[in-house]
């Protein structure tokens, strides 16, 4: 099997299994990756409405912060199919 093939057999919209290869190709050893919603929207020529419901599907976001008490970026980890 691929490795992808843990996702190509979940019941996911089409567009769940598509942030989810994109995410997972980006993510550290931890499962965890940070780009930003626009950039994903960007790159794989989708709604970004598109790409937040996909992310509602796969993953589990946290705010993150700067030091100076600004807000950064979400960082993502992957929810384990």
């Amino acid at each position: 099997m691929g490795y992808f093939s843990t996702i190509y057999a979940e019941d996911l919209p089409h567009r769940a299994k598509t942030v989810y290869m994109y995410l997972k190709d980006r993510c550290n050893k931890d499962g965890q990756c940070y780009p930003a919603i626009g950039t994903i929207a960007k790159e794989l020529q989708l709604y970004r409405r598109t790409v937040e419901r996909a992310i509602a599907d796969l993953l589990t976001k946290e705010q993150r912060w700067c030091e100076n008490g600004g807000r950064s970026s979400l960082l993502y980890t992957l929810k384990e199919m």
